[in-house]
């Protein structure tokens, strides 16, 4: 009987991508999403994974995001957000961890964003949940090590899914990315998901998969163009090198 694999988010973008990456790689996928039951609730949760059997891999893609500055993020927004992205991996992890003890295996692994540690304007929610998302997954190696459970945040940058493509209409935006980074694609997770799963060392761990974004962001704040667009004041030169 092939391994068994739960794969939150599964209704499309990165989600649906890594459940057939899984399948094509002989998993018997169970594919959740909000359809299955609310998985920021415990009831939710139970819907959703109760009575589907030993779990040997949980990849947990289900997120949201909201792009408001703190002062204008309501609680309910701050809630639904942290919610969606932490809450749920907890809930979700905590449902199958027993099974994963009692055969004294399995891998979980969490899909965080470089939002963690290189910072947006405007992100406040998602990036402190995508930071103790990360915080948390490590925790889980930690904890269960001696189950033989590992635990790894796969972190992405731009990934082109049909959410984050109406964030990016303006194809002068999409040309300044294209300078400096590589563009990511659902399958491109995919296939470090699947990789994870059967890659024994690595535990407790960010598997980063930026395309190069993390290098770039720095060089790109000193152009005029994309500090006009976020707001900041035009550089000021200073004295040349001696």
């Amino acid at each position: 009987m092939p391994d068994r694999a739960v794969v939150t988010g599964a209704a499309g973008g990165i989600g649906s991508a890594v459940a057939a990456r899984l399948a094509a790689d002989g998993f018997d996928v169970h594919g959740v999403d909000r359809a299955d039951g609310d998985l920021t609730t415990e009831a939710g949760v139970t819907a959703a994974l109760g009575g589907i059997g030993p779990v040997a891999a949980l990849v947990h893609c289900a997120g949201v995001t909201t792009g408001t500055p703190a002062h204008d993020t309501t609680l309910a927004d701050w809630h639904r957000v942290l919610d969606t992205n932490l809450t749920s991996a907890f809930l979700c992890a905590r449902a199958v961890l027993p099974g994963m003890i009692e055969r004294r295996h399995g891998v979980i692994v969490t899909i965080g964003s470089i939002h963690a540690t290189r910072h947006f304007p405007g992100l406040p929610a998602y990036s402190a949940a995508k930071a103790a998302l990360a915080a948390f997954t490590r925790q889980l190696a930690v904890d269960y090590r001696r189950y033989d459970i590992r635990a790894v945040t796969i972190t992405p940058a731009w990934v082109r899914t049909p959410d984050t493509e109406t964030r990016l209409t303006d194809p002068h935006d999409l040309a300044r990315l294209q300078e400096t980074q590589h563009l990511g694609t659902p399958d491109d997770i995919a296939a470090a998901v699947s990789y994870t799963l059967t890659a024994p060392y690595l535990t407790g761990t960010e598997l980063v998969l930026d395309g190069g974004a993390g290098a770039a962001q720095t060089a790109a704040l000193l152009r005029p163009g994309p500090r006009a667009k976020l707001g900041l004041p035009p550089l000021q030169e200073g004295p040349p090198c001696p």
